[in-house]
């Protein structure tokens, strides 16, 4: 079950996203802020995290930059949700973005694809994932007496 981290301030946002992503399979772990989505980031290492742009004590977009300076986080995708237009005037560091009042299939159907194409990729074999061959080998039982 893929764990999503879902940032936002306000209850009734929290509670109506986390009812639909469960009902799509998802493990949903909930946060306030930027500040408690890195503490909660670092305890449940999600495969995905939805976060709303305007915040207080953290916001969305100081939450993306300090997600992708830390290595584990850095290829972790992420979903910004915003009332107001995306921010235009800076390097992206979020993966995607959509605009509140967004079509709940929409971002659905956004979270799936993210998740799906990380659950693929993570279970491509790594090149240190290749078995060695082991020192003890098996008696082959034409030579046992």
């Amino acid at each position: 079950m893929p764990t999503i981290l879902l940032v936002d301030d306000d209850f009734g946002n929290r509670w109506a996203l986390q009812l639909a992503l469960e009902s799509r399979g998802h493990h949903v772990v909930l946060a306030e802020n930027g500040l408690d989505a890195l503490r909660k980031a670092d305890a449940h290492f999600p495969e995905l995290i939805v976060t709303d742009l305007q915040m207080p004590e953290m916001d969305g977009r100081e939450l993306c930059w300090r997600l992708k300076r830390l290595s584990m986080f850095a290829d972790i995708p992420v979903v910004l949700l915003s009332a107001m237009p995306e921010p235009a005037n800076e390097s992206r560091c979020w993966t995607a973005f959509l605009r509140k009042p967004a079509s709940m299939e929409a971002l659905l159907d956004t979270v799936d694809r993210f998740i799906a194409a990380r659950l693929t990729y993570s279970r491509a074999p790594r090149a240190s994932e290749h078995h060695t061959a082991a020192r003890l080998q098996a008696i082959d039982s034409r030579c046992w007496p």
